[in-house]
């Protein structure tokens, strides 16, 4: 394990923002981890733990120690006839494990397809799109703590996944590091083809019978028709989360704006579309240097080149504030701010 002074982090994170990390280090074990975070403890140094870097905001240099997760490796654990359990190291991509299942005709992620970031990222948020959501395949996952370096498992219910949410991001926020994550798949598929969009992109492509395959494929290409790719412009994907609303609310703001898109939640509140509200209270498409917000899909802030994380932030509280005024409504990133 070599830890490495002021180093820049513009590589590590997919908004390509320039900042520099005081102390750096890629762990490729769970004992070169458990190091690196004794180590900082030591220095009295914060640490800051990152995968893909596709998930964070950097809005000033990081005055602790940077680790890199770069545990790697998958594992079948155990099949049935129904599921297959298998267990993934959290450096891994997470759309490199998907495809992974394709090839094995592991059914249960492929609506997941072409999201950005690592497995270990994948239960902490939930990540979920096209109505499929982490915590419909997870199992279990394994954690470091991060001052007392026990290992701890974390089972679906002690995970307490909600909407972009997990125990991770609220009670146990940067208390644990996530080592492997285990996920319990199908051996027969179930299709989730209820989103509009994919039943299109099926139609578009003359799908004449369902696979994992045919509805990954047209995920990604609507994924990749709506999405910037980060290699080419600076972006986190969806930066902000769909915001949910009371039925009344929702019914109010409907009669002023017909066109409003919403879906309703297992509880009976509304869901509400962040990217068209933000696309109505005009933000589409604008530009201030090069921080800004996608031309393309209203959730995405992006970074055109040389944008700071306090730039893109400040086009961020804008947004917000605008849609506050405007329907009353308050949105939260999904992106991590550091």
């Amino acid at each position: 394990m070599e830890i490495l002074d002021h180093i820049s982090l513009k590589p590590y994170n997919s908004f390509g923002i320039e900042a520099e990390a005081r102390h750096f280090v890629q762990t490729t074990s769970v004992a070169e981890l458990k190091e690196a975070l004794e180590w900082a403890q030591k220095q009295t140094l914060p640490t800051l733990v990152i995968g893909g870097g596709s998930n964070i905001l950097l809005t000033e240099n990081y005055n602790g120690l940077v680790i890199k997760n770069e545990l790697l490796g998958y594992e079948v654990l155990s099949r049935d006839d129904d599921f297959i359990f298998v267990k993934v190291c959290a450096g891994e991509v997470w759309h490199q494990f998907v495809m992974h299942c394709l090839e094995h005709q592991y059914a249960g992620v492929e609506n997941l397809a072409l999201i950005p970031g690592c497995v270990g990222a994948s239960p902490m948020q939930n990540i979920g799109a096209y109505g499929v959501e982490l915590r419909d395949v997870f199992e279990e996952l394994t954690a470091v703590h991060r001052y007392e370096g026990y290992t701890r498992t974390f089972t679906n219910a002690e995970c307490a996944f909600g909407y972009r949410e997990s125990v991770f991001k609220n009670v146990y926020r940067d208390q644990f590091v996530i080592t492997d994550v285990t996920y319990r798949l199908r051996t027969k598929p179930v299709f989730h083809i209820e989103y509009g969009a994919i039943r299109q992109e099926l139609e578009r492509l003359h799908v004449s019978e369902l696979s994992i395959q045919s509805i990954a494929q047209a995920v990604i290409n609507i994924r990749s028709s709506k999405l910037p790719d980060p290699a080419v412009i600076g972006n986190a994907g969806s930066f902000f989360k769909n915001p949910s609303v009371s039925r009344e609310q929702y019914e109010a703001l409907k009669a002023v704006y017909p066109e409003m898109v919403a879906y309703e939640n297992e509880d009976g509140t509304m869901k509400l579309a962040a990217g068209w509200l933000i696309e109505q209270a005009g933000w589409k498409g604008y530009r201030k240097g090069d921080a800004g917000v996608h031309e393309k899909q209203a959730l995405v802030l992006v970074n055109y080149g040389k944008a700071t994380g306090h730039e893109i932030l400040e086009v961020c509280n804008q947004v917000i504030d605008t849609v506050i005024k405007k329907y009353g409504v308050e949105l939260h990133p999904e992106v991590n701010i550091i």
